[in-house]
């Protein structure tokens, strides 16, 4: 029988995600979320201080097929109810990509359903639909996690248009080098923002980056070594015969510690929120979306609350559990872009860099999925 090209109205999408570390189903039915489940890899990598690719694809090899069932059942679903399976295609690890790639294939296959590939940052910058309250088009989204920080303007679905990113580390990969740099545990960027709570912001002066000239890309890589420079003015090190340029200086005592966490948070987050009100001057649009891992740092979004106040424009954060990777933003994008569903026997795209300048409005980016980088099974 020949697979369906389009997916079947009115049936929800069954949502698969496994672009890094997380192992995360969910389905929508394009009114509301009727199941998520999310299986993290935190405990597997944390003796190795950072995510092992090859550690990360064998877990959701073992974990990913446990979690559609899980999914569907409380979703109170069987396979035929579906209308259609959307995977995340990229960008990400892709060896985990595949293994998404390939179950949510094997399933598109079997159902006769379409297969729908999901930009990852994408799905991150819709996940606030997702919310009672939702953003309208068109609004400034800012993208803040490990791997990306990116500005862009939001036209409608598909049509985006990059206004700024960073040059050198991602905010979030800022926040994981520094945590490292003060000895705390895995994951970092969490860690820190913890022991900040602690702190006083204002005790150490770090630059902000590339605020004191026009655009908005961002630079985070000298904020990093700022701090190292601190770390070695304050002594740390010395006295226990740590070598000064040890890639583990955290042996401040604890108040310190936290004061240059907080400083360095105090930092990035005046650094954003600089970018983003230049943003919303630029383009004149009176909202901004905040999505990614980092958008869960509780002082960004205060420091954002307090500047849309003063500024006058709205602000949406998707849920906390919503900001980090999970199959609800995959499912829901899924559903916007249903249009796109493809049979499974067409090939499995995966890649492991897609620039989101790439997309199209629902309906209009095929073309944008055929390239050098596909891997088809």
């Amino acid at each position: 029988m020949p697979h369906s090209a389009a997916p079947l109205p009115d049936r929800p999408i069954l949502g698969i995600e496994t672009s890094c570390d997380e192992t995360a189903c969910a389905v929508y039915d394009g009114e509301r979320l009727l199941a998520h489940v999310l299986h993290s890899q935190v405990r597997l990598h944390a003796e190795y201080g950072g995510v092992v690719p090859e550690l990360a694809s064998r877990d959701h090899v073992a974990r990913i097929h446990d979690l559609v069932s899980a999914t569907l059942r409380d979703a109170r679903l069987a396979p035929d109810d579906l209308g259609g399976i959307a995977y995340t295609a990229g960008p990400g690890l892709i060896g985990a990509l595949m293994v998404g790639g390939a179950v949510a294939a094997g399933l598109a296959a079997a159902l006769d359903l379409p297969l729908i590939p999901v930009h990852h940052m994408e799905a991150h910058l819709l996940a606030p639909m997702l919310e009672a309250r939702q953003p309208a088009f068109p609004f400034v989204a800012l993208l803040v996690s490990g791997g990306h920080t990116l500005l862009v303007a939001v036209r409608g679905i598909g049509d985006y248009e990059l206004l700024g990113e960073s040059l050198d580390d991602a905010v979030g990969e800022a926040f994981d080098k520094t945590a490292k740099l003060l000895g705390l545990p895995y994951p970092g960027g969490p860690e820190l923002a913890r022991l900040a709570e602690r702190g006083d912001g204002a005790r150490f002066r770090f630059p902000r980056p590339m605020t004191d000239r026009p655009g908005l890309d961002f630079s985070f890589s000298g904020l990093k070594t700022a701090v190292l420079t601190t770390l070695k003015a304050a002594g740390g090190g010395a006295e226990r015969g740590i070598p000064a340029d040890s890639p583990h200086l955290g042996i401040l005592p604890g108040a310190d510690k936290a004061d240059l966490a907080a400083s360095f948070q105090e930092a990035v987050t005046d650094t954003l929120a600089i970018k983003c009100a230049r943003a919303l001057a630029q383009t004149g649009y009176a909202q901004l979306v905040v999505a990614g891992g980092v958008g869960a740092n509780l002082r960004l979004r205060e420091k954002l609350a307090a500047l849309a106040q003063r500024e006058r424009f709205e602000l949406f954060f998707p849920r906390q559990a919503f900001c980090t990777d999970n199959g609800a933003m995959i499912a829901y994008t899924g559903w916007a872009r249903r249009a796109e569903g493809r049979p499974a026997g067409a090939g499995l795209f995966t890649t492991p860099r897609w620039p989101l300048a790439q997309l199209r409005p629902p309906g209009m980016d095929a073309q944008a999925r055929r390239g050098d980088r596909d891997v088809a099974l």
